[in-house]
């Protein structure tokens, strides 16, 4: 009798597993199907099925809450309605400036046509750009900024923090709205939580402040809009004639995310006068227009081009998911094949796909000085990991990579033969060049390139070089983990 439990047992056992492991390739085939339903980048496509194959239920539930790129048909068909009259105004301004591309180096051309391709701004001449690099003398030129403004301040911003001399920046907005100072705000939702559940948000609208809270995280609404597609831009524009933007968050150095244990955070920005800053105005009142739900045709007027301030030759790249896709990808691969001498990048965030790592190593083989440098320490342990793993094929390439030891180097550039510097907020990885909405500015001078470059020179100086032969003599534990994380890295 006992014998016959056994059997029937194990038979129930036996066939239990049978239908287990048929739903799950079950499960597997059909979510297979719906990956090729949309044409994704291949590894992209891939991690998303090493994902579902190891860990189904987690898998799938994670798919469709960020494994998507939708915005929401509501937000999509608002945009579609807006972009009319955007491309309107980008194409006057094409017009209006084509005769500044005479004084664009020969080589830069084809990369400004580039930009300005599906709506994009042009290359525009007579501006003023000055690099700032210490973060809190960066937030004092702010308020300072703030003070003497006139007529309006539009700021866009992915992180506020509460706290030091960040609620110094929110206090002199107040003043300036009390004094009659048009202002607006634009806070990503996910990346300013902290702010928004402050007293800050109150304190302004009773100042007469217009806030705007961008890509609200809604939990029933994931199935209508991918959760983490975020606003990851820094734009502060003054009387729609200076503008800031750069790598920086509203946040005081000394106090932001001081448990993460990776020291300050380390970041640069840019002042810039002169009519490019019609070109980030007229980024912030789209997106002001897109976010504000009172808002429901883009009808801002054109922004007026302020004076010539200088003699630099500059043009703003935007980017995101929903409109000029792809634009900032094309870009950035542009770049890298176009250097012929010197390629040196700077990104708290490293994750490029397959194409952008073989045009770095392509540009090392053919005499290219190319640099990497990242931070030593980074906040997030995935992303530092999936870094690592490209390093070794790297290296092999002949590019150089220098782990930066003074704190969390979070300043974003790419300087290019001493000539062409972008510089903004876009990390080279996947989350940029696929998921948020980014801002670039595009430098065509070789006085502000200098000027980089001695700052790039103050990050070597506080960088460790790795060693080839070291690197490859480390644990294989340690190269089994990273080739694992950069599994995940498409989606990380």
């Amino acid at each position: 009798m006992n014998h016959l439990w056994d059997y029937l047992l194990q038979s129930m056992l036996g066939i239990t597993s049978l239908w287990v492991t048929l739903l799950h390739l079950l499960v597997v085939g059909v979510f297979a199907i719906q990956l090729l339903l949309v044409r994704r980048p291949v590894a992209v496509a891939f991690a998303w099925l090493f994902i579902v194959a190891t860990l189904p239920l987690i898998g799938i539930l994670l798919f469709f809450m960020i494994g998507e790129r939708p915005v929401g048909r509501k937000l999509r068909r608002k945009i579609t309605r807006m972009e009319e009259h955007y491309a309107q105004i980008t194409q006057a301004m094409r017009e209006r400036y084509e005769g500044d591309r005479q004084f664009m180096p020969q080589e830069a051309k084809a990369l400004s046509l580039l930009i300005e391709a599906n709506n994009g701004t042009p290359a525009v001449a007579g501006n003023r750009v000055t690099l700032h690099t210490n973060s809190l003398g960066i937030l004092q030129a702010m308020i300072e900024d703030i003070q003497n403004a006139k007529k309006s301040l539009h700021l866009e911003f992915y992180i506020w923090a509460v706290g030091g001399q960040a609620d110094r920046v929110c206090e002199a907005l107040i003043g300036a709205a009390e004094r009659g100072v048009a202002c607006r705000v634009l806070l990503d939702s996910l990346g300013s939580k902290d702010w928004f559940k402050s007293d800050w948000p109150a304190k302004f609208r009773a100042a007469g402040i217009e806030l705007t809270e961008a890509l609200p995280i809604q939990l029933g609404r994931f199935q209508f809009r991918r959760a983490d597609l975020r606003l990851h831009r820094k734009i502060f524009v003054i009387d729609g004639a200076v503008v800031w933007t750069g790598s920086m968050n509203l946040v005081d150095p000394r106090t932001f995310k001081k448990g993460a244990g990776v020291g300050e955070w380390v970041d640069a920005m840019v002042r810039v006068e002169g009519p490019i800053a019609s070109q980030f105005e007229l980024t912030f009142l789209f997106d002001w227009s897109v976010d504000n739900t009172a808002i429901t045709e883009f009808s801002d007027p054109e922004p007026l081009g302020s004076p010539d301030e200088g003699h630099v030759l500059a043009q703003c790249c935007a980017s995101g998911p929903v409109y000029r896709d792809d634009i900032l990808y094309q870009m950035l691969l542009s770049t890298i094949m176009d250097a012929r001498e010197e390629l040196t990048i700077t990104t708290p965030y490293f994750g490029p796909d397959e194409g952008l790592i073989q045009a770095l190593i392509a540009a090392a083989r053919r005499g290219v000085t190319v640099t990497l440098i990242v931070p030593k320490q980074n906040d997030s342990t995935l992303v530092a990991l999936s870094s690592r793993s490209f390093y070794g094929d790297l290296m092999d390439g002949g590019v150089n990579i220098a782990e930066f030891h003074g704190g969390l180097l979070h300043t974003k550039s790419m300087l290019v033969d001493r000539r062409i510097a972008v510089f903004g907020s876009v990390n080279l990885d996947q989350r940029s060049l696929r998921l948020n909405f980014e801002i670039s500015l595009i430098v065509y001078n070789e006085t502000f390139c200098a000027n980089l470059q001695k700052l790039i020179e103050s990050y070597l100086q506080q960088s460790n070089l790795v060693n080839p032969v070291s690197w490859a003599k480390r644990s294989r534990w340690h190269l089994i983990l990273e080739n694992v994380v950069q599994l995940m890295s498409p989606l990380l």
